[in-house]
């Protein structure tokens, strides 16, 4: 007996992590239909794939249904340039979305967030991404998933030399750095969440790096 075939949603689908989940549940037998919501046009064609500009600050709550929602929205202090603007793109999309789909009846939630994810940190950045999780935790999805990496890497589009040092330390360094500190690949963070969200788990679980570095 063949098991049922499953949506997806995909936020954050042209972003380092985003574009890497939406060719690999593209590719799974598992998921009949991928739809992504951006904010400009998504580049790339495929049967399965429904791709919608969207608009966030004023969301469509019909077009934000599926049975599962990857949210891979993130940004940087610096990119956003604000604190204000950093918050909307890392705590209030994913929330709101987060909130639609849930009534719609989406099952599962699975969201990137960061090593050291704590609403209670003094750093705004881990406090803010700590903060999305409590709030998410709250919602009562079925199966809420978060993964925190390390370090990314990949190439992105734009260039970001903080990372570009870091990256380069964590590969000089990493037979001492402990796995859940090493970079890892933005490749094996895709993985692990198509395919932890694919299975049956269920409940609030959290990913660190050394878990998806396995991946």
């Amino acid at each position: 007996m063949t098991s049922e075939k499953r949506s997806a949603l995909v936020i954050g689908a042209t972003g380092l992590v985003g574009a890497k989940v939406v060719a690999k549940l593209l590719a799974s037998e598992k998921y009949s239909h991928v739809k992504v919501l951006t904010r400009k046009p998504f580049t790339g064609s495929h049967p399965k794939l429904e791709s919608i500009i969207f608009d966030f600050d004023h969301p469509d709550a019909a077009l934000v249904e599926a049975d599962d929602i990857f949210c891979c929205l993130g940004t940087t202090m610096k990119k956003a340039g604000s604190k204000e603007a950093f918050y909307l793109v890392d705590y209030t999309y994913p929330m709101e979305v987060a909130k639609i789909a849930l009534a719609n009846g989406a099952k599962r939630f699975a969201i990137i967030t960061a090593m050291g994810a704590d609403y209670t940190s003094l750093f705004y950045y881990n406090q803010v991404k700590g903060k999305v999780e409590e709030s998410l935790r709250k919602l009562g999805y079925e199966t809420l998933l978060i993964f925190r990496p390390s370090l990314l890497v990949g190439a992105r589009q734009e260039s970001r030399f903080g990372e570009k040092a870091g990256e380069w330390l964590s590969k000089l360094f990493q037979f001492v750095i402990p796995a859940k500190y090493r970079a890892i690949e933005a490749d094996k963070v895709a993985e692990a969440m198509v395919s932890i969200t694919s299975s049956n788990v269920k409940g609030a679980l959290v990913y660190e790096s050394d878990l998806m570095q396995e991946f």
